[in-house]
């Protein structure tokens, strides 16, 4: 996907007025993720009913609450009767996750470069979509890579807390417990709040499972507020979490250098993440091949865009946990929209189909793949001297990839194909030499960079400094993109006709290695000749 170059919702549900709010969308409330109530907990060590902070409710979750039918977040709640009694216990003995053991080296690194802070990395939040309904939760990249949490046990508004002690930092994850059935000011969120519940969103891990499979200390989230007392100096990745943002005074500077540090240490992928990313790009890859053999019904639908879309995001639903970015499907002109998401228009013979699509794996490292693809099976003259054209230019970037290179090395030895390439054409009047320079950056067509890093984000290390990324040198173990494009507007006046509306990108995933640069999406073949037979063998 091509780079661009540029609060989490704190309404309530039953038992969560959460910012210290006593009502919900659908009425009063009881407790105060951010409040002082008691109450029994259902687990040892959770729920007081008060998770954090100073305010408490206006009715128990056995009491009433108004409005509280569809639509609304929560249920009216039983008085004491079908819910109490009667569960098995289903705790169970898990072994730690795969990434464990690389996450707890990750923390170490964070302890070592701030001795004597304590750090607070939250994990973020569930954002409304509409009325009572949220979008899947995804954590923060920060915080998986602290906790090699995976998509399907993510639990939202978990904090990671690092206190200093003599010898380092004891880490302690303050997450959600399992909803409790048997009383205590949070004892019907089991049936009665649909956000949180598990009889509507499914079972949590308990505290215990949540320490054994993670590797760190797990507690209620009712012990965050006095986690973040006293006088010791906090850093705190901040715009993740708006509770734990009020619950700690900012250090700008501090709280800046968490963030780049947090960024900059993902840069170099260790064993383990190599391996996800591996697996990310073998289904894409996968769901590349389910589009090439679906063009032809494509072509015959209104809204073939949709068709395609939904094709290779059933590959990533099958093998991940999503996709890592919402899919571009382009036809024709839409090609020239650099991120054209909303995959509404025709799949015509005789057109190109950009496709821009990566799976997030369950580890939420992801992909990000594109191939520009003749609909019919075989491109016109026009199109392949611009595909042909986009083709030498990535070729030349993916030479430049070396340990020692400069990052910038690969867009500038593509840009200067892609500039050469048009110079012939006679698009380029004021010639090829220009087009490296960083005042020409942003050129008519093609107006982005060749390339990004890539892992738990698509656009991954957006916040490492300039010396340590743009500037910096690659390294065994950077994994990157290389993409570069061509876009002639539909309306621009000054392309030939015959060129309006074309638009190009071929892009790959590497990994960087001792002695090169080993191409993880290799499994789709990228020239012209190649991609026309591997059409042709599809039909």
């Amino acid at each position: 996907m091509t780079e661009q170059n540029g609060a989490h919702r704190t309404a309530a549900a039953t038992g969560a007025a959460r910012g210290g709010g006593t009502a919900t969308e659908a009425g009063t409330a009881t407790g105060a993720e951010a409040g002082t109530a008691t109450g029994a907990g259902a687990e040892a060590g959770t729920s007081t009913g008060a998770e954090a902070g100073t305010a408490t409710g206006t009715a128990t979750e056995a009491g009433t609450h108004t409005a509280a039918g569809i639509g609304a977040r929560t249920v009216p709640a039983a008085e004491g009767g079908p819910f109490r009694g009667g569960w098995a216990d289903t705790r169970r003995a898990v072994p730690p996750l795969a990434g464990a053991p690389y996450a707890a080296k990750r923390r170490s690194a964070l302890s070592e470069r701030f001795p004597g802070e304590r750090v607070v990395i939250p994990s973020g939040g569930l954002k409304a979509r509409s009325n009572d309904f949220d979008y899947p939760f995804r954590p923060h990249s920060a915080f998986v890579h602290l906790t090699a949490e995976l998509g399907t046990r993510a639990v939202p508004d978990s904090v990671l807390v690092f206190e200093p002690t003599g010898t380092g930092h004891a880490v302690t994850l303050f997450t959600r417990p399992r909803s409790p059935r048997d009383g205590g000011p949070r004892g019907t969120e089991f049936h009665s709040d649909r956000r949180y519940g598990e009889f509507w969103t499914g079972r949590r891990r308990t505290l215990a499972e949540t320490s054994d499979e993670l590797g760190v200390e797990a507690a209620g989230r009712d012990g965050l507020e006095r986690a973040l007392r006293g006088g010791v100096p906090t850093r705190v990745l901040r715009g993740v979490d708006a509770r734990v943002d009020a619950a700690v005074p900012p250090r700008p500077r501090a709280d800046a250098e968490l963030e780049t540090f947090l960024s900059e240490s993902r840069l170099v992928k260790d064993v383990w993440e190599t391996e996800q990313l591996r697996s990310a790009v073998e289904w894409t890859v996968a769901g590349f091949h389910d589009v090439a053999g679906e063009l032809r019904h494509a072509a015959r639908l209104a809204r073939g865009e949709r068709w395609i879309e939904g094709t290779f995001n059933r590959r990533a639903r099958l093998g991940g946990y999503g996709l890592g970015f919402e899919t571009i499907a382009a036809a024709g002109a839409h090609a020239c929209v650099l991120h054209w998401t909303r995959n509404d228009g025709p799949v015509r013979d005789g057109d190109l189909l950009l496709l821009d699509a990566g799976v997030e794996a369950d580890s939420f490292h992801t992909a990000d793949v594109t191939r520009t693809l003749p609909v019919g099976g075989r491109f016109t003259d026009v199109q392949r001297r611009v595909y042909d054209l986009v083709h030498a230019a990535q070729s030349a970037g993916i030479a430049a990839l070396r340990p020692g290179a400069r990052f910038g090395d690969f867009h500038d030895a593509a840009m200067r194909v892609i500039a050469e390439g048009l110079d012939a054409w006679g698009l380029r009047p004021y010639g090829a030499t220009a087009a490296t320079a960083e005042a020409d950056l942003y050129r008519r067509y093609t107006v982005c960079g060749s390339g990004h890093m890539l892992g738990l984000d698509c656009h991954d290390c957006a916040g490492a400094r300039r010396e340590a990324y743009g500037d910096g040198v690659l390294e065994p173990g950077h994994v990157l993109t290389v993409e570069p494009g061509l876009y002639f507007q539909p309306d621009d006046l000054t392309v030939p006709e015959e060129l309006r509306g074309i638009g190009v990108r071929i892009e790959d995933d590497f990994l960087v290695t001792a002695d090169g640069a080993e191409c993880l999406s290799a499994g789709l073949p990228r020239g012209a000749d190649e991609v026309e037979a591997w059409l042709a063998a599809l039909r």
